[in-house]
């Protein structure tokens, strides 16, 4: 991986990509660092000292911001409003039949689904900032601060409504950020983004659980955890590089003098065919019953066992329902993204076969079948690698939203890795070019 960026800075355009990519991400970071009009600093960062170990029901989403939610800044929505866009378009293109036909008509189609899911982004960034801002008035953002309900001095419409233009212009410009990462920088961009906002949490992370530590003054506990740390991420690269590869031979076809086909290539099947889509998934579904009684008056029994079941990473109750939530949204993500049907008939309409199997319905029904097969471990090892590193930190005073957690770790790895293998084929497309000349 180090030699890959060490060629691509010696080439001069891959050089300008990087450098241009880097450039974004400071003005990605120097955005999260900036306080939305109307916002008290020192009371949030006053909280924010008395309130740093139990983030609760907000401690996820402030870390796809990269800490800027709970510091009330401009990008304090961070990417997580595009990628909700995006997964709701995606989930809809097979509900839809207008977006199924958009999407088969290849670029332009493509195109007028991206723009459907700037103006999703949009909508879904006023709810949020709203939302947000509603919560900071309320104090209900910060719990356990005694100051939390004065983080917000002005309760004027006219300040209420200039905060959440200013987060959902935030918003705009870091979906901006990203597409421009995408078509003139290095790798997808709002994965990008994403990779950073968690990355930056890391350093501020580790060193709170070497100052939570009592052994040999906490550099044993910090070492533990790079150690473990860095064991997962060599099982994730390892899982996430799995793949099944069915193969499939091309008959071979006379046209004219000219023979076509008689190749052999294959399907590849990732073991891990949702991503981390499933974690996301099951993380905010499980955070609405909290979010909704957190916003209830009363102390009613169902709140009460809410509270008691659903708020902590390390419980029982919600260490079940997480993996088992985790292990049907693997199935379900996996089902509406791959169509074995139509992969048969693509196969079948150009004359290709997988050897041994007739084509068209038979081959479905073995896609189908392999497909399920190698979901139930992709399924059980994202549940896994979501819950074991989440109540090992909780155990030792990380949280369960340390960045080296479940979820954080999946994406930071994913995106890692196809960074580098963008950059490695473009590498490899250059080396190919020097040599035909």
């Amino acid at each position: 991986m180090f030699m890959a960026f060490a060629h691509a800075f010696k080439t001069p355009d891959l050089r300008k990509k990087l450098l241009f990519t880097l450039g974004i991400i400071v003005v990605y970071r120097l955005g999260t660092h900036i306080p939305v009009p109307g916002v008290d600093y020192r009371t949030v960062q006053q909280c924010l000292d008395q309130t740093a170990d139990s983030q609760g029901l907000f401690g996820l989403v402030n870390l796809f911001s990269g800490g800027a939610l709970l510091q009330i800044t401009v990008f304090a929505l961070g990417i997580l409003p595009y990628i909700t866009a995006s997964i709701i378009l995606q989930l809809l293109t097979v509900v839809i039949p207008r977006l199924e036909a958009l999407k088969k008509e290849g670029q332009a189609g493509t195109a007028k689904i991206t723009q459907y899911t700037r103006y999703l982004t949009v909508a879904l960034a006023v709810l949020q900032a709203t939302g947000l801002v509603a919560t900071a008035r309320s104090g209900a953002l910060f719990s356990g601060c005694a100051v939390a309900s004065d983080i917000v001095p002005d309760r004027s419409t006219f300040t209420t409504v200039t905060m959440v233009i200013c987060m959902t212009a935030g918003t705009c410009v870091v979906m901006w950020l990203g597409e421009l990462i995408t078509d003139r920088g290095v790798g997808n961009g709002m994965s990008i983004l994403m990779f950073i906002s968690i990355a930056s949490t890391v350093p501020s992370a580790l060193w709170a659980v070497k100052k939570q530590g009592t052994l040999a003054g906490g550099w044993i506990e910090f070492g533990g955890v790079i150690l473990v740390s860095l064991a997962l991420v060599g099982l994730v690269v390892f899982v996430e590089q799995a793949q099944r590869r069915i193969p499939v031979q091309y008959a071979k076809r006379m046209i004219g003098r000219r023979s076509y086909g008689g190749t052999s290539t294959y399907i590849p099947l990732k073991l891990n065919q949702a991503g981390v889509i499933p974690v996301i998934f099951a993380s905010s579904l499980l955070y609405l019953p909290s979010l909704i009684a957190q916003f209830s008056s009363g102390n009613s029994a169902w709140k009460t066992w809410i509270v008691r079941n659903l708020t902590m990473g390390d419980h029982p109750v919600y260490i079940t329902a997480y993996f088992v939530l985790i292990v049907f949204f693997a199935f379900f993500y996996v089902a509406i993204t791959f169509n074995p049907d139509e992969v048969s008939d693509n196969m079948k309409r150009y004359g290709g076969f997988v050897p041994g199997i007739r084509a068209g319905r038979p081959t479905a029904d073995y896609l189908r079948y392999t497909l399920n097969r190698i979901t139930w471990p992709g399924a059980l090892y994202l549940g896994l690698i979501a819950l074991v590193p989440t109540v090992a930190l909780a155990a030792i005073g990380a949280g369960q939203n340390f960045p080296f957690g479940g979820t954080s770790i999946l994406i930071i790895v994913g995106v890692g890795l196809e960074t580098v293998r963008q950059i490695e084929g473009q590498l490899q497309q250059r080396s190919y070019e020097g040599f035909l000349r």
